[in-house]
């Protein structure tokens, strides 16, 4: 119990929200709120000072949270060692923006090594390098680059950045537009944290062009629901397009590239299991890590 609510204590301290950090946890608000609470009321301890939308650490929070993160630090670390001791099982957890590159490696990784479970995630760029930072994955793959010296990185793939649109739709006719012919138009996007936003705002920006509406849609597979019902357009990555005759898929005029990341932290790219298929993919692409 102790353990469950450090680990809100942890979360609500490094988000200052409960909401945020319930959604982290994948609990409800009350459920968080509760375990602070619990633990405040228990030990007789304020540990947030409460006002306003945002909670923050008083001091006795501040002298508690470094031990409550060495310890997630160390449970974390035991939880690791078991899933990777023994020869033949354990689990190895995978974060993802999307499956075309890393679903590949993971056929190749389960032939070699059938009874390793293994878990794949997916959420934006953001939020998959947040999971392996925070130890909950042992793998990410990432269309955002990061120069962190605590990880090894390699390129999985490259995908061109096009414009998706229904086959109704005015600019359907063209084969390639500019960034400019997007004007006007409802463009669908993806959350905050998704690296085809941040190039597809800062294209536009750098243009000067301004969408018609903006409609923020929370998963890639959610834009092309819209985009087939003729809601908007999206710019979006070439192998995100389906194959599909209601869709048009228009060349985007001087976009930029979009890289597909490997990530692992250093100090876990040796264990057995990350190490397997760190192995599988240095001999997909052919480089090295």
């Amino acid at each position: 119990m102790l353990s469950s609510e450090l680990k809100a204590f942890y979360m609500v301290a490094r988000l200052g929200s409960i909401t945020l950090a319930a959604k982290k946890l994948g609990l409800s608000q009350p459920t968080v709120t509760t375990q602070i609470r619990n633990l405040e009321s228990q030990y007789a301890v304020e540990l947030f000072y409460r006002g306003g939308r945002r909670l923050v650490l008083s001091e006795e929070g501040g002298r508690l949270l470094p031990m409550v993160k060495a310890l997630l630090q160390q449970e974390a670390d035991i939880e690791f060692e078991l899933r990777n001791s023994g020869q033949a099982q354990g689990s190895l957890r995978i974060a993802a923006t999307a499956p075309y590159y890393i679903l590949d490696l993971v056929k190749i990784y389960r032939e070699r090594l059938p009874q390793v479970g293994v878990a794949v995630e997916i959420g934006n760029s953001q939020q998959v390098l947040e999971m392996l930072e925070e130890y909950r994955v042992d793998i990410a793959a990432s269309s955002q680059l990061v120069e962190d010296a605590r990880l090894v990185r390699r390129v999985l793939g490259t995908d061109p950045l096009v414009v998706a649109v229904h086959r109704n739709h005015p600019l359907a006719h063209h084969h390639a537009v500019s960034i400019e012919a997007l004007a006007g138009h409802c463009l669908l996007l993806r959350e905050k944290g998704s690296t085809t936003r941040k190039l597809t705002e800062q294209m536009m920006r750098e243009a000067g062009v301004t969408a018609g509406a903006l409609l923020e849609i929370g998963s890639r597979e959610s834009i092309r629901e819209a985009v087939l019902r003729n809601i908007g357009i999206s710019v979006i990555a070439r192998h995100e397009v389906p194959h599909n005759p209601e869709l048009r898929v228009l060349a985007l005029e001087n976009a930029p590239l979009m890289h597909e990341y490997l990530y692992c932290l250093k100090e876990r790219r040796q264990a057995r299991l990350p190490a397997a298929f760190l192995g599988v993919a240095q001999e997909v692409s052919g480089s090295h890590f």
